[in-house]
């Protein structure tokens, strides 16, 4: 039972390692696209959440937030300060970098868990795609319901035009991001939770 543990703390080190050296690594973990950052970081979160459960999952979101928040602040651009409550002197900012990431991990494990025991390769591609797009649309629906005045005349746009440039950034941006993610995160699985069972049965 410690052993079990052990690796599984080892495996959750291991994620948020892989989170920071995406963050580190320039134009890696965040990729900057116009306004927006496009990211890969949500992909260790997902894996987590598949291999670990929900639980790790949140936790490994919740650095992807933090990071966020943190590249936000410390490299902003024209939209940064939906992330960074430093920016934008609201607290809501800190919400919008670190819930929807959190959300990701709960999502993707909670979905693995449901479909696992009926077909686990469909489990995993299915909790990968709507984690990814869980994201997506919690941010971007975040920045229309909390910042969508200040968000479009950063943009210099009107209001009436922001909600069909978001969904387009969703069935652009957002699906490439999800596909992506989920032939990764698919890849990464397979790999890592035959692995983690076969230790943790032996252990």
């Amino acid at each position: 039972m410690n052993q079990s543990k052990t690796k599984e703390l080892v495996l959750l080190a291991m994620f948020i390692a892989i989170e920071i050296m995406l963050f580190i690594v320039p134009f890696l973990g965040f990729i900057p696209i116009g306004p927006l950052r496009a990211t890969t970081m949500h992909i260790p979160v997902i894996v987590a959440a598949i291999v670990l459960g929900r639980k790790q999952g949140v936790i490994v979101g919740f650095v992807f937030g933090l990071l966020s928040l943190v590249i936000n602040t410390i490299q902003p651009t024209a939209t940064s300060f939906i992330f960074s409550p430093f920016i934008s002197g609201n607290i809501l900012s800190l919400f919008e970098a670190i819930l929807p990431r959190m959300a990701i991990g709960y999502v993707a494990g909670t979905i693995y868990q449901a479909l696992r025991n009926k077909n686990q390769f469909i489990a995993m591609i299915v909790s990968a795609f709507l984690g990814a797009l869980t994201n997506t649309i919690l941010v971007l629906g975040g920045i229309y319901v909390l910042f969508g005045v200040s968000y479009a005349k950063a943009l210099g746009k009107s209001f009436s035009e922001l909600l069909p440039y978001l969904l387009g950034i969703i069935a652009t941006n957002g699906m490439l991001e999800a596909i992506v993610g989920t032939i990764i995160a698919l890849a990464l699985s397979k790999v890592l939770i035959n692995v983690y069972r076969k230790e943790k049965k032996y252990a």
